[in-house]
């Protein structure tokens, strides 16, 4: 089972907030994502490698659940990032993977910390030329914010959608096609949330690896050992050639498809002597439990004072906020923000609903639960189905929804009977895509809409 912490890093006077996956046995191997995504792209990997390995996999500065950097930082902040999470987690070495621009970050850290690291394994190394550079800063990374109206989220499908036709995404036209396109709307839907998830932070965290230098260790450099390989279809499968002369405990490969260079690099990484598991160390007001029921097995995401004496539950088609009362604990509902879903159709019954929010309870001693109050409006109406769909209209559907919501009571019946009261700022951009992704993320708003009626 791939379990999800928090661990708080301390530089500079600076704190931030850490999230990270972890599964297996046996020594550690760290994974570092490509941008703009999160760990969770390596969940199929995870379940593969935790065979051979404990694999802890972080969301790097930005992106997924983890705090930005400060600043405008480079790669060698982004590098020392992976460094601090290392140290607050208790890993003094360990071997590492990376794919594309987290293969980039590694290679950084390796070189600034050599002695951290056993041996490293990269996917596709990235030696982009002055006029490439030049090509990419100028159109590959535009701001990204919300607006009004949802007119972000048109261009985010769409940028998403194409970067698996032309590379680089921007340039529409024959020379730039890749032969693996696809218009499948659930694999461009799990990038586009990642990239709600990171908002601009993504601007800042992919343009530091782009500009990072492409400088492999020298020669004679006293450095652990690394592959380098890339596949078939793989933009960068081209750059191997321009690796130049490396170490020679490095080496690079051309392979024909994904399973191999993930067979290769699994190879590599097995050739090498690792360190073993040490304790590992997460954060203590925010976590995810493992609970098991009879309609549900995952993980409860959870945040507050460990001595809390309150348990908060939040409104269907909500999440945890962004702070939690002093003396209580929030948590996601199964099928809200970042809990798991429940095994099948998820119910409409309280009594399962009870079961979860009791087993959640009983784990920190917690005896009063506060339930919010049931919604106004037919919940069929109210949690429309927002399925990934081709042309991405689902995003700008479930914005019409969060504005709407802030104005009329049920958001779906727009007349003066049903205004509310609002002040303005709740209709700022930014207020709405918290809602909006946490809209998203409900995958049983409905069914709990209707548990909370039959109470």
């Amino acid at each position: 089972m791939i379990t999800r912490h928090f661990i708080d890093v301390e530089s500079n006077g600076n704190r931030r907030r850490v999230h990270y996956r972890r599964a297996g046995n046996g020594p550690v191997l760290l994974m570092v994502h490509q941008s703009p995504r999160s760990s969770k792209e390596y969940e199929a990997l995870i379940e593969k490698w935790s065979q051979h390995f404990t694999c802890i996999a972080p969301d790097t500065p930005g992106f997924g659940q983890s705090d930005a950097l400060p600043g405008e930082p480079e790669i060698n902040e982004y590098a020392d990032a992976i460094i601090g999470f290392l140290d607050a987690v208790g890993i003094e070495k360990c071997a590492a993977y990376g794919f594309h621009s987290g293969g980039i970050i590694l290679v950084t850290a390796l070189k600034r910390h050599p002695n951290r690291f056993s041996t490293l394994a990269v996917g596709g190394y990235a030696i982009w030329t002055p006029e490439e550079v030049s090509l990419f800063s100028d159109s590959y990374l535009p701001e990204f914010h919300p607006s009004a109206y949802g007119e972000h989220l048109t261009w985010l499908w769409n940028r998403i959608l194409e970067q698996s036709w032309f590379f680089p995404w921007f340039a529409a036209n024959d020379g730039s096609r890749l032969p693996g396109a696809h218009d499948d709307p659930v694999r461009v839907d799990a990038i586009v949330r990642e990239m709600l998830d990171a908002g601009n932070a993504y601007q800042t965290g992919y343009g530091a690896v782009l500009r990072a230098p492409r400088d492999i260790p020298d020669a004679d450099a006293d450095v652990p050992p690394c592959l380098i390989s890339a596949y078939n279809g793989d933009p960068l499968q081209d750059h191997i050639a321009r690796l130049g002369e490396m170490p020679k405990s490095w080496s690079a490969q051309k392979v024909a498809t994904p399973d191999e260079h993930q067979a290769v690099s699994l190879a590599h990484l097995l050739k090498t002597d690792n360190p073993a598991l040490p304790p590992l160390n997460e954060a203590q007001d925010e976590g995810f439990l493992p609970i098991e029921t009879a309609r549900f097995s995952g993980l409860i995401h959870w945040k507050g004072a460990r001595d809390a004496d309150k348990l908060l539950l939040h409104a269907p088609a909500a999440a945890i906020g962004a702070s939690v009362p002093q003396g209580s604990i929030a948590i996601d509902l199964p099928g809200h923000g970042l809990s798991g879903d429940w095994t099948g159709q998820a119910p409409t019954d309280w009594a399962d609903w009870q079961e979860v929010i009791d087993a959640v309870a009983a784990q920190f001693g917690i005896h009063a639960i506060v339930t919010p109050s049931v919604p106004s409006g037919d919940p069929d109406s109210l949690y429309p189905d927002l399925s990934p769909d081709r042309y991405g209209n689902y995003l700008s559907k479930a914005w019409q929804i969060v504005r709407a919501s802030e104005i009329f009571e049920p958001w779906y019946k727009a007349g003066k009977d049903n205004t509310r009261a609002f002040k303005p700022e709740v209709l700022d951009p930014a207020a709405l895509a918290k809602r909006h992704l946490d809209l998203l993320n409900a995958r049983s708003a409905r069914e709990y809409h209707l548990a909370l009626q039959s109470r």
